[in-house]
């Protein structure tokens, strides 16, 4: 059966406010119509009147080769570098980018993409089928011993002819055409040049990176896409806190904000408006569940009660937040277990009880790591910190580097607690697998057999609806277990100057910046 990729892609619904930052007035306005990336700009694209944009960003990224790279805030830059074989919209669909079209058998076993015509990478030469397969091969592991990835494990990659590709599926897999997203790149060049002159198809092409400072791109006047980019340099200035970057801002050294901090929405002036909706994202506290006492159910269902969600999102969000009860926001509205949000609500006497029952009546001393460059987080662990007082649990804050972050907690998971924000994605699965017991991103170091077992049995699922409800039930696993405190998906607030027009709010965490312009 044929099927267009536009059909396939999940679709996921982003409330967007675009308001006017005068002193005393917002004004809302309807989104702007998504286009899809197959369509040409119309011939009435604004005049260009400046062709380079500085966008803020809190992290350096942690790799520039896209198959090493695992933090957010890399794809948030280099979403613009690389595309696979199919991309996201802003809406949240799969559209074609190095494909053009793909089938997919009966038994949903197997997937087969049409390579589209003439398309290039950034250096001038055409994409290959031989680059595709190299591509996914090396993604699954058949190329160098460090980029494995277990959703290429069963999985076979044959070139069937100069223009097409197949992959064969050993059992079924509902979310597999997730990771076809993942980057085509080139076949010839040496392995270590990837992390050092990155390549890809996409609508920037890469010049630059100076660590701590800046990752520069340049506009790709081959890109597939006629039209497109409109502005000609951009520069990912990267700054070390969020006070620097807005006063960057504010002072005209910056053109766009992607994380505008609630609290700073008042000292926009006229010169500037912001565009705000939910980001998919579940900001959490996670507990290590292997480290004494978090071990302990009681105690982290204990820490749960203790801590005063509904104040953390007024006092740190200014009230712009959703609630959460477990590890999905319900910008994934059908995949999303309402209810698990009121679960925890603070008793503190409830708290006593569970920390006694545990052996813990006269508490104890414990750490939260942070990273340090973002401050809602620090803001958040502050607030925590002081509610935990309450149960006698006595926390030291530790800011550390994002580097150090990245190495400390989510790869050497050395730690106790921690706050980070985990972002979407376009499939539940991705988001849920991060608790599964092998998973090998799991730092929470979470396990528990019934929750797997839900995992694995929605991923074969083909029936949407039993799948959704498969998902609802390791949700409520999750809401029960505790793994870690549940807190908000933080609304996305993103600042732009007046005059910087076409930004469009995506379910994933991506800043797509081509189809920017100043009027």
């Amino acid at each position: 059966m044929k099927r267009s990729l536009i059909a396939l892609g999940l679709t996921l619904v982003t409330m967007l406010v675009f308001t006017g930052c005068g002193p005393s007035e917002a004004n809302k306005v309807q989104p702007p119509e998504t286009k899809l990336a197959e369509e040409k700009v119309q011939e009435e694209a604004p005049v260009q009147v400046q062709d380079h944009i500085v966008v803020a960003v809190p992290q350096d990224p942690d790799y520039l080769d896209p198959h090493l790279a695992a933090a957010s805030g890399t794809d948030e830059m280099m979403f613009n570098v690389f595309e696979g074989l199919v991309k996201s919209d802003s809406e949240g669909k799969l559209i074609p980018a190095v494909s053009s079209e793909y089938k997919v058998s009966e038994e949903g076993l197997k997937y087969t993409f049409t390579l589209r015509e003439g398309i290039k990478f950034h250096n001038g030469k055409e994409v290959t089928i031989e680059d595709v397969a190299y591509s996914y091969k090396r993604i699954k592991g058949d190329v160098r011993e460090d980029i494995v990835s277990a959703a290429f494990e069963n999985v076979e990659i044959d070139v069937i002819d100069d223009k097409t590709i197949e992959f064969t599926l050993k059992e079924v897999n509902s979310g597999f055409i997730i990771n076809l997203t993942k980057a085509v790149i080139p076949s010839d060049m040496g392995e270590e040049e990837h992390n050092k002159h990155p390549i890809g198809t996409g609508p920037y092409k890469f010049v630059e990176y100076i660590p701590s400072q800046k990752v520069v791109l340049e506009k790709f006047d081959a890109y597939w896409i006629e039209g497109v980019p409109k502005i000609k340099n951009v520069e990912f200035r990267i700054f070390a806190d969020n006070s620097t970057a807005l006063m960057s801002l504010l002072a005209g050294e910056v053109d766009m904000y992607p994380r505008l901090g609630t609290e700073n929405i008042e000292m926009l002036t006229d010169d500037f408006y912001y565009i705000q909706g939910k980001q998919n994202m579940v900001q959490l506290m996670s507990m290590n569940n292997k480290v004494k006492p978090l071990n302990d159910v009681n105690v982290r269902k204990a820490i749960n009660y203790a801590i005063d969600v509904d104040m953390i999102i007024k006092a740190v969000a200014d009230g712009k937040g959703t609630k959460l009860g477990s590890n999905m926001s319900p910008a994934m509205a059908y995949y999303y277990q309402e209810g698990l949000e009121n679960t925890y609500n603070i008793d503190i006497e409830k708290a006593k009880a569970l920390l006694k029952a545990a052996g813990y009546e006269n508490g104890f001393d414990i750490t939260i790591k942070v990273p340090s460059n973002y401050e809602f987080h620090v803001n958040t662990a502050e607030v925590i910190a002081e509610q935990l007082k309450a149960v006698n649990i006595n926390v030291t804050i530790e800011a550390i580097e994002w580097s150090v972050w990245l190495e400390e907690v989510y790869a050497g998971r050395d730690y106790e607690m921690t706050i980070i924000g985990l972002t979407g994605k376009l499939d539940p699965h991705n988001i849920l697998v991060r608790y599964e017991s092998q998973y090998d991103r799991n730092f929470m170091n979470y396990s528990n057999e019934a929750y797997d077992k839900l995992i694995a049995e929605a991923l074969t699922e083909t029936d949407e609806d039993k799948r959704a409800f498969l998902y609802k039930e390791a949700q409520k696993i999750l809401t029960e277990e505790v793994p870690a405190v549940y807190i908000m998906d933080p609304d996305f607030i993103v600042a732009l100057k007046h005059n910087l027009k076409g930004y469009k709010l995506y379910p994933i965490y991506v800043q797509d910046l081509s189809n920017l312009y100043f009027e």
